[in-house]
């Protein structure tokens, strides 16, 4: 009955995760290019009692053992980067990718980081950058310029007071080999792993990338209604497992009334 009890509490410490986890999917159902995660389990350490393929009476083997599992535990948690509508907001420095691949930023202590949040903001200098400041790189610099226009090849131009367009530069996007393996840090941001691999630069469009679409943002890829369903299932799992503690915790008193 001990057992039991405690198979069926890592059960319920597994649904309390998925719970939070799903929660947190929810809770950014309007996140600029959020990506919703969701969980897998895997069985905890089993006992054996008898050995499959053990000798048994009269030189033959044991077809099938015995063993006993403890329960369950979270193994790993996936970041589903599959790609979200896209939302148009008629706002010139709002870029959205079309497909595989990532904005690159540069934080204040100059590593980087990259995102799929393509609002981007115009500082004092004319730089594009982030809500959070956060510079795009490779630097684009506008100030000055008014018409602005992002290709989908990433190519951006303004006009100048003389009334002609200029290029400032080309928005370059990045992929990775694994992008299951990128690190989510706050911000809407992912840093590079060993496991994702390096950063490979992309001009959009090339070689399967994204390409850009300027007035458009990506919008989060929460489907609500799969969430809703998720966090069902999670919830009669819990009360499933938790029936269980109360079955053993009967059968418990059970045997201790048995020695009185």
């Amino acid at each position: 009955m001990i057992r039991a009890m405690r198979t069926a509490a890592s059960g319920m410490t597994a649904q309390q995760m998925n719970v939070d986890t799903i929660a947190n999917n929810i809770a950014n159902v309007n996140t600029t290019s959020f990506k919703r995660d969701q969980l897998s389990f895997r069985t905890a350490l089993y006992r054996t009692y008898r050995e499959p393929g053990a000798a048994t009476a009269g030189n033959f083997s044991n077809p099938t053992g015995l063993q006993v599992g403890s329960g369950v535990e979270v193994g790993s948690s996936l970041k589903l980067h599959e790609q979200g509508d896209l939302e148009l907001t008629n706002n010139p420095l709002d870029i959205a990718i079309n497909g595989p691949g990532y904005f690159r930023v540069q934080l204040g202590n100059g590593e980087f980081r990259y995102t799929r949040d393509g609002s981007f903001r115009q500082d004092g200098d004319g730089t594009v950058v982030t809500a959070d400041g956060y510079r795009l790189d490779p630097q684009i610099k506008i100030d000055g310029l008014t018409s602005i226009a992002v290709g989908q090849d990433g190519s951006v131009s303004g006009e100048t007071s003389s009334g002609g367009r200029t290029n400032v530069g080309a928005i370059q996007i990045f992929r990775f080999a694994n992008v299951g393996g990128l690190k989510a840090t706050d911000a809407n941001l992912f840093s590079e792993t060993l496991s994702s691999g390096p950063a490979q630069q992309t001009v959009p469009g090339d070689a399967g990338a994204g390409f850009l679409r300027q007035n458009f943002r990506e919008r989060s890829n929460v489907q609500i209604v799969e969430e809703l369903i998720e966090l069902i299932q999670a919830q009669r799992n819990y009360e499933v497992n938790s029936r269980t503690i109360r079955v053993a915790d009967e059968m418990l008193q059970q045997v201790g009334q048995l020695i009185r």
